[in-house]
């Protein structure tokens, strides 16, 4: 779908067309390196969890730190950077990550599973700035590019889906205890994000902001959250990202449950991450050639076929065929989700509209992540994902309703 801008649109913010342009490569340079250390977490701190967990069903409580920890800090981080700026911020949360993982490395060390449950939430303080990476990129762009250069961050993270899981299996026998070495390598890619965030990213100066008319000026939070564009956003950031944490968060123990192995586990995650990012390098042009809620709705498609495939087979294959289905599916309605949330607000409206969107994601992913064990322990990997589809049917029907007002992408 097209989207035109008048150029004399008054809430359009000038900015420096060489940090414009370069800023979306350096985001998707760190969007990989977050991911890689990310990765690493989505393969082993589930089992690392099982392994120093006191009570088994507490085995995801450590990787749900990440999304929980994550929830509570987003529009922390958003305010925090209106005021400081992007770069400060990135680097900021990159370093907190650093030092989760050597955290992180010292529980798995000293068998502490709550020292290991801080050490996860550190990573996750990282994830709620590194959730804004894609969102920084659309800000500084023409509404035109806007899916484009979030197609491009996104993108960033292909090579770590390959190379992420397959580090964390070989790195988890790098020295006594089992996956010590992997939480290393946690605290090295961050602090690799530490240095390139700190030291390549510029923010984007606002040569101007005007004051906001007063068609504008007093809207609340409610209200713009409640237009269609803001619902259909909501719709496939939140209910997307649910869908997806629910299933991999539980996926490595299934996986293992199922008589696979630890490897395997590792290798159907490394598929996963693929489905996930590898589609960024045309969901932009897909966008544009069948429109949006084509995408969208593909998206969905996508996820709910990952829940039946799941449900009907625990066979490796199957396991590959439901984990890639729901990364791109995840994909589409990511992409899709965050243009519609770039286009639903003024400038002046960025920071609390984006952190309570972070929020709000991050609150219901933790959730999610929260229930993936003992869900999986009580009830079984098939009902687990067959409780998929309602929640996609609610996406659905939120961004038809969206749909039908026009499909319009614009704040106003």
């Amino acid at each position: 779908m097209t989207v035109h801008v008048d150029d004399q649109d008054p809430f359009l913010t000038p900015v420096s067309a060489r940090s414009g342009h370069r800023n979306p490569m350096v985001l998707a340079v760190a969007q990989g390196l977050f991911t890689a250390a990310l990765a690493i977490d989505l393969t082993l701190t589930g089992l690392t969890g099982y392994q120093l967990a006191p009570d088994k069903s507490l085995a995801t409580l450590p990787f749900a730190m990440i999304t929980v920890a994550g929830a509570v800090t987003s529009l922390f981080a958003s305010l925090m950077m209106e005021r400081i700026g992007r770069r400060a911020g990135f680097t900021f949360g990159a370093m907190v990550g650093a030092i989760g993982g050597l955290v992180s490395v010292w529980a798995v060390i000293h068998a502490s599973f709550w020292l290991f449950c801080v050490g996860t939430a550190g990573v996750g303080i990282f994830q709620s700035f590194a959730s804004f990476y894609r969102l920084a990129a659309a800000d500084a762009v023409d509404a035109d590019d806007k899916a484009r250069v979030i197609s491009l961050v996104l993108a960033g993270g292909v090579i770590a889906a390959v190379i992420g899981p397959a580090v964390a299996a070989w790195s988890k026998d790098w020295f006594p205890p089992l996956f010590a070495g992997s939480y290393l390598v946690v605290f090295i890619l961050c602090l690799a994000s530490t240095f390139l965030l700190g030291i390549t990213y510029r923010d984007v100066p606002n040569e101007y902001v005007p004051a906001p008319s007063a068609a504008t000026s007093s809207r609340s939070l409610i209200l713009i959250f409640s237009r269609p564009i803001s619902l259909a956003a909501l719709a496939n950031n939140v209910i997307g990202g649910v869908v997806m944490m629910f299933v991999m968060t539980a996926a490595p123990l299934a996986a293992v449950a199922c008589s696979h192995s630890i490897d395997d586990g590792a290798n159907i995650i490394q598929w996963h991450l693929v489905g996930m990012y590898a589609p960024s390098f045309v969901a932009g042009r897909l966008i544009a050639r069948f429109g949006m809620p084509a995408v969208l709705y593909a998206g969905m498609v996508m996820s709910a076929a990952c829940g039946v495939v799941a449900a009907f087979s625990t066979t490796l294959p199957a396991f590959y065929i439901a984990l890639l289905c729901l990364g791109v599916g995840w994909n589409f309605m990511f992409v899709g989700g965050t243009t519609l949330l770039a286009a639903s607000h003024f400038p002046h409206e960025r920071a609390s509209v984006q952190g309570m969107a972070e929020l709000i994601r991050g609150f219901l992913t933790a959730i999610a992540t929260l229930a993936a064990g003992p869900i999986l322990e009580t009830f079984g990997w098939a009902e687990l994902n067959l409780a998929i589809i309602p929640m996609l049917v609610v996406s659905f029907f939120l961004t038809h309703l969206w749909v039908r007002t026009g499909a319009k992408i614009s704040p106003a």
